[in-house]
């Protein structure tokens, strides 16, 4: 028996300034400790003052995941010593005693699962930790960069519901999802989403392991921790309770520390911060003007669109590639042929360099044209996919393209013909096999494709070698 639960931390890319400080939110490629304040560096006598925009965002989440909002928000002290946290405690939220997070129970479904949420709570980010001289394991010295500490982030803690690798990772990019639909969090930011992975294994203590930066990675992780917990176990060796770290270069965890409880925390009120009471009045406020949520936006697509269900849920559940995609929808009306480009070839591109959509220099209108182009048989399918990675990563035009390369299909019909029947008479033993099982004909239809040098439309090349090869008596 496998038990998974995550602790994802989502940094709240919306606010403008930080959780309890005016600095601003945006830390990305500042100049280290350049976007710092007494507050958010924990100085004595600095008092912090709550980005009540956090608590309509916090909310906005807890409806999405069908969590029950708390009537009263409470900050604590969390301490704990580590370089990254100069106070030593970490403003959060907890369920405890005259005490409660913002949000409790919900839950978000994966495939036919319902994975259970625990709490959601708002805390500050500590400071990012830089290792100059190699990794977390084998830096010399350790560098601080405060420029995140104190930014607004909400810890989405669930129930232990996952049992599987593959699981955590559906979970946590459908989380993203509803995070960027809600316009809560961008995850595409470095560190904005972060999750720590609870494992356990029948015969073995929860073991945790920390600060995983991405979907992949927490898959990885969680792979190698069950298998790791599973051979200790066989072998009659303990698992103990305790924190790991992920080290993603070798794909394994290390040890860091044997696991705190929450004893070890010392939880008490935050004196500097009073409760705030939350009127009900907000929470229906903030749940009618939800926007539309990816399960929505899922149905929708497949209603409005008539795509499938697996191209809807691929769109979807990256907010950036579903807008791109109803932007081409506003330019091109096959919308099944659109969705395929996107998903087959546009985002294999982009990841590819490790893109993002922002990044690419074709845009839906590119996309738009390259597809009218095809319809209207300028080029082929085969032309199309050449031509996509030069507008994606080029920013060149397909009609420029066509202009500079003189790639257009191969219309004339006697050319093909001539091209086709030169294949056959150079491919005897090909025709043989092709005349014994129908599926030998696709190396005959790349010969063609080769000679019109990918000009040909590849179903025609199909049906014409389909038709040549019966009436030929090889």
């Amino acid at each position: 028996m496998v038990l998974v639960g995550l602790e994802v931390h989502a940094h709240l890319t919306a606010l403008r300034t930080k959780l309890f400080c005016p600095c601003p939110s945006d830390y990305v490629g500042k100049q280290p400790n350049s976007n710092v304040c007494p507050i958010c560096l924990g100085l004595p006598g600095a008092i912090p003052v709550f980005n009540e925009r956090a608590l309509r965002l916090a909310i906005m989440v807890g409806i999405a995941l069908g969590s029950r909002i708390s009537n009263k928000v409470t900050f604590v002290r969390k301490h704990y010593f580590y370089p990254d946290m100069s106070k030593n405690y970490q403003i959060s939220q907890y369920d405890g005693p005259g005490t409660e997070a913002i949000a409790m129970g919900g839950q978000l479904r994966i495939r036919n699962k319902n994975v259970r949420i625990r709490r959601i709570n708002i805390e500050e980010d500590p400071a990012k930790s830089v290792y100059p001289t190699g990794s977390m394991l084998t830096s010399q010295y350790t560098l601080l960069d405060y420029n995140r500490s104190g930014m607004g982030m909400l810890e989405i803690v669930t129930e232990p519901d996952m049992s599987e690798p593959r699981e955590t990772r559906e979970f946590l990019e459908k989380l993203r999802s509803v995070l960027e639909h809600l316009g809560v969090c961008d995850g595409s930011i470095e560190g904005a989403i972060r999750a720590d992975a609870n494992v356990s294994v029948e015969g073995g203590e929860r073991v945790e392991v920390k600060n995983i930066g991405s979907a992949k990675d927490v898959e990885l992780a969680v792979a190698y921790e069950i298998s790791r917990q599973r051979a200790a176990v066989s072998q009659g060796i303990p698992v103990k309770r305790e924190t790991r770290h992920w080290d993603a270069e070798r794909r394994v965890t290390v040890p860091l520390r044997s696991k705190e409880t929450e004893e070890d925390y010392r939880y008490f009120p935050d004196p500097d911060l009073p409760p705030i009471s939350v009127n009900p009045t907000l929470i229906e406020e903030i749940r009618k003007s939800m926007p539309e949520l990816p399960d929505q936006r899922i149905e929708r697509f497949i209603k409005q669109y008539g795509i499938s269900s697996y191209n809807a849920n691929v769109l979807v559940m990256n907010k950036q590639l579903a807008d791109f995609f109803e932007k081409v929808a506003e330019q091109y009306h096959d919308y099944t042929k659109a969705s395929s480009l996107i998903i087959n070839d546009y985002l294999r591109w982009l990841n590819e360099r490790d893109l993002s959509i922002a990044q690419a220099k074709a845009g839906p209108r590119e996309l738009a044209e390259l597809l009218k182009m095809l319809d209207e048989g300028i080029i082929t399918i085969k032309i199309a996919k050449e031509f996509l990675p030069r507008m994606i990563y080029e920013g060149k035009a397909p009609k420029e393209l066509v202009e500079a390369t003189s790639m257009t299909a191969l219309r004339d019909r006697e050319t093909l013909e001539a091209v086709v029947d030169s294949v056959i008479k150079e491919n005897p033993k090909a025709v043989k096999e092709a005349k014994r099982e129908p599926k030998a004909i696709h190396y005959l239809v790349g010969q063609v494709m080769k000679k019109t040098s990918k000009r040909a439309e590849p179903e025609t090349v199909y049906k014409l070698l389909e038709k040549r090869i019966k009436e030929t008596s090889m």
